[in-house]
């Protein structure tokens, strides 16, 4: 089994223990024991669920910070499209570039122009005779990590695009060497993110190799975007270079729909948010229904990237920003045929390796023990309260079935099995106790009238 890099990690010294995460991984990939919380790590997807349940803030994603930038010459940064909802509507979209720039940032590319680009390159996907469908969405990389873990079956569905943000790096990068003659190993792509998978999408790519060499998370550059963006009144020439270039239609990836948008209603499609929902309707293609719709975006913090476990704003706030903000923006988008076709060329928009499954449910790699121990699980299940409570340390019964059998666990972790234990040792102690044998009875009856006398 390979080595796993993970964004969301546990502080033990703040764990209590308490199960609520444990309630809402969707993947059943953390355990508590001996009072707290472990990780399984292959079946951990950065979604960040634990983050926001967790009352004891002992579950937290890492980033890089903001020191990073030192390690290069050229800094270049590219936002997420949901950077431009935080700010409640005080700061436009120039004023937010140009303070990125202002903080240390030799240019700012918006992710929103990868993701014109995404749109253009799904349009023409949905183009070819033989697509699977429902198709799905490739954007979110807990959403692909899902699919790994829990539907490896569905693999396929997954539309083989690369995500806006490679594809906003490449254009970072490229556009600075052809500016400069300068070494690319002193280009620096920082992505401003709102979200831990993404950090686990550049350390450790599911297909291509990354272009991006750091990620800043919203709740760091938030501050200082807030502290000095009143600054800019010292740097009028940064407002004068601070346009954006995407178009309204690529900041909309922030929000829920915002994919779909590039389809023009030329296709069927359903969006959907929500780690349980999704996990909803993935059961529902893998029996083999809604075959009748062509286009799945999905994404698996409610609210979109607009919720996610790194942001600041409440994310419907956020979503009213972002409307506004895509609403008012009048410049022709830059993208065209030509260069979409340079990036194809260059192979930035498709992947170049298929995504693999996480073999990570099986019981045993011999095929008879694996089925002899599911035989054993669904007996050890059956016999199981069934309350899916999670005292016992594992997220349901079934979960404590498979631990048992895999030797992980044992019976008596259930409160109600050792509650239950207990009581039957107890009658079995008060019927030793009534039933002693006769030569125990005289002694005890002996002792007693020694004792009175």
């Amino acid at each position: 089994m390979g080595e796993y890099f993970h964004s969301v990690r546990l502080d033990k010294d703040k764990c209590k223990g308490c199960t609520n995460c444990i309630k809402r991984c969707p993947t059943e990939a953390i355990r508590v024991r001996d009072g707290k919380a472990h990780i399984i790590e292959e079946r951990c997807i950065d979604c960040g669920e634990c983050i926001r349940v967790c009352p004891e803030h002992a579950k937290f994603a890492i980033t890089d910070t903001f020191k990073m930038l030192c390690d290069f010459k050229y800094r270049l940064a590219i936002p997420a499209p949901s950077l431009f909802g935080q700010f409640a509507g005080k700061l436009s979209d120039i004023e937010i570039i140009a303070t990125l720039k202002m903080l240390g940032f030799d240019d700012v590319v918006e992710v929103a122009l990868g993701a014109d680009f995404v749109s253009m390159a799904y349009r023409k996907y949905f183009e070819q005779p033989d697509v699977l469908r429902p198709a799905i969405s490739s954007a979110c990389p807990a959403l692909v990590r899902l699919i790994q873990v829990r539907f490896p079956t569905l693999l396929p569905h997954i539309i083989p695009i690369e995500s806006p943000m490679e594809v906003a790096a490449y254009i970072a990068k490229q556009e600075l060497l052809k500016k400069k003659n300068i070494n690319p190993k002193d280009v620096g792509v920082f992505f401003i993110s709102p979200c831990p998978a993404k950090v686990t999408a550049v350390r450790q790519p599911v297909a291509n190799a990354t272009n991006v060499d750091g990620i800043i998370s919203f709740s760091e550059i938030y501050g200082l975007i807030i502290r000095n963006y009143s600054k800019l009144r010292h740097f009028p020439e940064l407002l004068k270079t601070s346009h954006p270039r995407a178009s309204s239609g690529g900041l909309r990836w922030a929000r829920p729909g915002g994919e779909s948008i590039g389809f023009h209603d030329k296709i069927s499609h359903v969006q959907v948010q929500g780690i349980d929902h999704i996990i909803k309707v993935l059961e529902q293609v893998e029996m083999g229904k809604l075959r009748k719709v062509d286009f799945l975006e999905l994404q698996a913090c409610p609210g979109g990237c607009l919720g996610g476990p790194l942001t600041v704003e409440n994310p419907f706030v956020a979503r009213v920003y972002i409307n506004q903000m895509a609403n008012n923006r009048t410049n022709t988008p830059e993208i065209d045929e030509a260069w979409y076709q340079e990036l194809n060329e260059a192979g930035v928009l498709h992947f170049s390796n298929d995504i693999k499954a996480r073999q990570i449910m099986k019981l045993d790699d011999d095929i008879h023990k694996a089925l002899k121990k599911v035989e054993d699980v669904e007996r050890i299940t059956d016999s199981l309260p069934g309350l899916d409570c999670g005292a016992c340390g594992s997220p349901t019964c079934r979960a404590l079935a498979e631990d048992i059998v895999q030797g992980l666990a044992t019976r008596t972790y259930c409160t109600i099995e050792l509650r239950n234990d207990v009581r039957k040792l107890a009658e079995r102690m008060l019927d030793f106790a009534e039933n002693l044998p006769p030569t125990m009875e005289e002694n005890s009856n002996e002792e007693d009238n020694n004792e009175t006398k």
